[in-house]
């Protein structure tokens, strides 16, 4: 077994190469817990296209995403989206990890991390996620971070082409 030293840092384009060759190593292994992606996400055009478009969004405030590192390897990313300010300071927060990579606390980890930056310098109060119900890997990620399941959203978002339940979990700042 490998040992999990995990962290995350900020997204950048020239992070596309690895990424392509790690989501067409997972393309298969991530089609049911994803969105149906265009072929053109799996190139190397594509993915510098959806760097930019994350780091636009990170300008704007509105996501901050990152990839997950294990001994200078990406095996993963994490973002924290749709960030709402005002009186609802929350945000929502995804994550993958390659397969070769799983089961190691990578993931647990990358939660963890930016669940601080949530909590910290974003001083958010909440962070939603939402798992398929089948997805039991992903929901003890969530529950090992604190995360408590607060219900099921039906037809909460449309994965692997079609709309799926989600159960959803929120993590609330400890200090507020």
């Amino acid at each position: 077994m490998i040992r999990c030293v995990t962290s995350t840092r900020p997204i950048a384009v020239n992070d596309a190469e690895q990424l392509v060759a790690l989501l067409g190593r997972n393309r298969e292994f991530l089609s049911p817990w994803q969105p149906v992606r265009e072929p053109e996400f799996f190139t190397l055009d594509g993915q510098r296209e959806a760097i930019k478009g994350m780091l636009r969004e990170l300008e704007r405030g509105v996501t901050i995403p990152h990839v997950i590192v294990n001994h200078d390897r990406i095996v993963g990313r994490v973002t924290l989206s749709n960030i709402v300010r005002g009186p609802f300071q929350s945000c929502t927060i995804g994550y993958w990890v390659s397969a070769d990579a799983g089961g190691q606390g990578h993931a647990t980890a990358a939660v963890a991390q930016m669940s601080g930056i949530a909590f910290g310098d974003l001083t958010l109060h909440r962070i939603e996620a939402g798992t398929l119900p089948s997805n039991t890997g992903s929901q003890r990620v969530l529950e090992h971070n604190g995360f408590e399941r607060i219900g099921v959203a039906r037809a909460y978002l449309k994965i692997a082409g079609r709309w799926q339940d989600h159960i959803l979990y929120q993590l609330l700042d400890p200090n507020s």
